[in-house]
């Protein structure tokens, strides 16, 4: 029996990761804890189909609502805004941390499921954007196997078991280009958040849409790549690849290339992080070459989506770069999603953001959640 967490349970990735485990057979994977922001109503299904044995809202008016919902259901320990995993009563049980928490906030409780020597099955990719340097280090040093849940960097992961780290030649990161790929440069200044929610092959959470819309969730795979398979910049490509197929690839020395395929469904690669090293049955629709009309791949258009620039240049500088990227961003998106920015307006605020930061190499965690705040800052002065 493997005892779960699930950080960000009523996202995408965790009713997605809910789903997995209901369909695993014989009962080998038990959801212990929850925990969510505000969807209290969502959160109040989960504990009825899966009893956990704690729960978690951020949201102090949502979890109140919550408890007026479980007052038949006393066993359940409600929490507000989980911080720290070892004030729950049963974080000793836990055998996997599912971290899918938007955003910087998932961090902490990531680094502290790695101090605990809990497998980390990481979805929010910003926690390696941020603090790939501290994260893969402390990993390491408690023996804590990182797996991820990304389609592309599982695709990766997947992919590398087909030779030895040294035979690495490099790794392809597919992208699907998001909606606006074909669209005039010109023409992208008048988008509207509308338009930049409809993502042509993937149903996500809003946040990594408008991310997959500017190209900028290709920038944050790049410095997660970078950190999570020990790479140099000079070893990760990026190539668009529209029909959300092949999820990644990897070259070998030899000329070999490896590529992980599958329809895009998000259960695929969770299931793969919570099961490995084993492959188990999964309730996914299969993969029909015959339906296939083609496999089409472009060069990435750094011009029109300047994001992917911004993305090397933090895995090359390194330091504090990248939680600076990461914050001005969050907030960047949250403006345009308000219509306070132009979608275009989306990578210029970040690119101000980094010219402007002094970074710190070798920093604490302090220096980065220091950083992060800074970078809404600034980032907020800028909109203002």
């Amino acid at each position: 029996m493997k005892n779960i967490v699930i950080l960000g349970s009523t996202g995408s990735i965790g009713t997605n990761t809910l789903d997995v485990v209901r369909h695993l057979t014989n009962d080998q994977y038990n959801v212990i804890g929850l925990a969510a922001n505000k969807q209290w109503e969502l959160l109040a299904d989960q504990i009825k189909d899966f009893q956990p044995e704690w729960v978690s809202l951020a949201d102090e008016g949502s979890l109140k609502c919550l408890k007026d919902r479980l007052n038949s259901q006393p066993d359940v320990q409600l929490l507000h805004d989980v911080k720290t995993l070892s004030v729950t009563n049963s974080f000793d049980k836990v055998d996997i941390v599912v971290s899918a928490i938007m955003g910087a906030a998932g961090l902490e409780t990531a680094i502290e499921a790695i101090e605990n020597r809990k497998t980390l099955a990481i979805a929010n990719k910003e926690v390696l954007v941020m603090a790939g340097e501290i994260v893969m280090p402390l990993a390491k040093e408690k023996g804590v196997c990182i797996l991820p849940v990304d389609s592309e960097h599982s695709a990766i992961f997947q992919s590398l078991r087909a030779g030895n780290e040294n035979e690495i030649k490099k790794i392809i990161l597919t992208a699907s280009g998001g909606p606006f790929y074909d669209f005039p440069k010109d023409e992208l200044e008048s988008v509207t958040p509308a338009q930049a929610l409809k993502h042509p092959t993937w149903e996500m959470g809003k946040k990594i849409t408008i991310d997959s819309a500017t190209l900028m969730n290709k920038a944050l795979e790049i410095i997660e790549a970078k950190w999570l398979f020990d790479l140099d910049i000079s070893q990760i490509d990026v190539v668009i690849h529209p029909q959300s197929i092949i999820h990644s690839m990897v070259e070998f020395c030899d000329g070999s290339v490896i590529a992980q395929m599958g329809l895009p469904d998000m259960r695929t690669p969770i299931q793969f992080a919570l099961t490995y090293p084993d492959r188990k049955p999964v309730n996914v629709e299969g993969l029909d070459l015959t339906k296939l009309k083609d496999l089409s791949f472009k060069s990435p258009d750094r011009d029109k989506f300047p994001s992917l620039d911004l993305g090397y240049e933090a895995a090359k500088t390194g330091g504090t770069m990248g939680s600076a990227l990461n914050a001005a961003n969050e907030v960047a998106v949250d403006a345009f999603l308000n219509n306070q920015i132009k979608f275009t307006d989306i990578t210029k605020l970040v690119k101000t953001t980094m010219e402007n930061h002094a970074v710190i190499s070798n920093p604490t965690l302090s220096d980065i959640i220091e950083t992060d705040k800074w970078a809404r800052q600034e980032a907020n002065k800028c909109i203002s």
